[in-house]
Parts: C-alpha cells; structure tokens; sequence
C-alpha cells in the first residue's frame, strides 16, 4: 500500500496525539439500522492508553474495501481510533463502476436513510469505551465526502468533516448552519464529475451559513486523487496524484491538530 511517504511525513504532526511506537489492532464490529445488519472495522494502537479522539472514515462508492481500511489504520498508527463505516452492509464491494454506481444511488435516493446510517456508524464510535467522544472527526472518500457532509447538514455533533474528492452536495435550505465543527474540503480543480456551478453553490452556501470552511483546490487533480488504484478502473477521470494525496493528508492532520 502507498502510504509510506505521507506516514513519514506526517507523522511529527500527530505526536500531540501520540508518541508511541505504533502497535495497532483491529477488529471488526457489528452494529445495526434498523433491521440492516452492518460490519465496520475498527483500528486501534494498543501503545495508546486511556481515551483518545476518534475519526469515522467513509469509503468510496466501491464499498468497503481495502483501500479505505488502509485510510483507517494510517489513522490508527497516528494514535487515533478510526472506524471504517460499512454505508452498503452485506459484506458489498466491488470494482466494477456500474455496480458502485448502483449501491451509492440506492443510498442516496434516501437523504433521511442515507444520514441515518452514517449516523448509527458515528453512534457506534462514539459508544466505545476508547474514546473521547467530546473529539470527534469524521472523514470521507468520494461518495464517503458526500457522506461527511449529509452528517454536518444532519448536525453531527464533531469538531470537523473532511471531504476528499467528494460531490460537494449544497445542503437544503439553511441545514448548514446545524453543523459547528470545522469543514475541510480537498477537491481536484479537474474532477470531471463536480461541475464548477457546484462547487460555487457549495461555497456560497457555506459562507451564507457562517460555516468554518477550508477550502483546497489541488490544481490538475481529478476524481479518486487520493486513492493509488484509481488509474486502475478504466476511468479517465479517475487518476491518483500523489502531490494532491501528500498536501490533503497533511491539511487534514493539520486540521485535527487545531480543532481536537
């Protein structure tokens, strides 16, 4: 997995949070909505003792695969608990575009179904006797940066939600201002799939809502910039840039460091 340069990068950024040798666990963890039965995966670093933030991480469209898990045990090693949210349950991934695109419309078709289970996955997290749920973050890939954003309209009670590569959903009226945590947004200037209509609504409504918003442009980066496999799905817009990839993993560091 290419995360090794960021992690040596980044790693003097989080000692606030923890200067141990990184001894990290994980464990899946069921939970519930409704009747849906869902699995996340937690990761922890046992080098770590008492109480200590937590970070949801959402995945992308392609369900819960690896490359998120990976996004939460980089977390981990940092000394954060991280919780790989499962939104599709039923074990559902997969690497065919047509079939994300299915799972994720099904989601988001229902805006109060949609917020309610990236909420019971925060539920979940919070529960945990680990953490310190007075600092809490959430963060999110693509349609997980959707994700991110429904908990903030939602009024997710977190320091911050970072949205990488997401779609920059406008919220529906003034359901910005239930949100008063910090936003970060990591967009690439050329993701095909947010038109720059969107992104201008998406900030007008934050700056309308008094949102504190940080706001980073990576010029030259498309969709899926952070993930090293997004050349992989035969997609033009999808394409991993590793400057984009090294400069928002550190804002977002940055972005806890503040706000925890």
């Amino acid at each position: 997995m290419k995360f090794i340069s960021m992690l040596t990068i980044t790693l003097v950024a989080c000692l606030s949070v923890s200067g141990a040798i990184a001894e990290v666990r994980s464990a899946p963890v069921a939970y519930k909505d409704g009747s849906d039965n869902l699995t996340g995966h937690l990761y922890w670093n046992d080098a770590v003792k008492g109480k200590r933030p937590a970070v949801l991480v959402v995945h992308e469209w392609w369900g819960l695969n690896d490359y998120v898990k990976g996004r939460a045990e980089q977390l981990a090693e940092l000394g954060y608990v991280a919780f790989a949210v499962d939104m599709y349950g039923g074990d559902k991934v997969t690497s065919h575009p047509a079939q994300a695109k299915e799972w994720m419309m099904a989601t988001v078709s229902n805006l109060e179904g949609w917020r309610r289970r990236a909420l019971k996955g925060l539920e979940k997290l919070s529960s945990l006797a680990m953490v310190d749920n007075s600092r809490m973050a959430a963060i999110g890939y693509c349609f997980g940066g959707a994700t991110v954003m429904q908990l903030a309209y939602a009024g997710a009670d977190l320091d911050a939600v970072v949205s990488f590569h997401g779609s920059l959903p406008v919220p529906n009226g003034n359901e910005a201002r239930n949100f008063q945590g910090r936003v970060l947004i990591e967009h690439g200037n050329d993701d095909a799939f947010v038109p720059p209509e969107r992104v201008e609504a998406f900030k007008a409504a934050m700056s309308e809502a008094s949102v504190d918003l940080v706001f980073h442009g990576h010029d030259g980066a498309r969709h899926g910039f952070t993930n090293p496999g997004a050349d992989n799905f035969g997609i033009d817009n999808l394409k991993y840039d590793e400057a984009a990839d090294v400069a928002s993993w550190r804002s977002m560091l940055q972005t806890f460091n503040s706000v925890f």
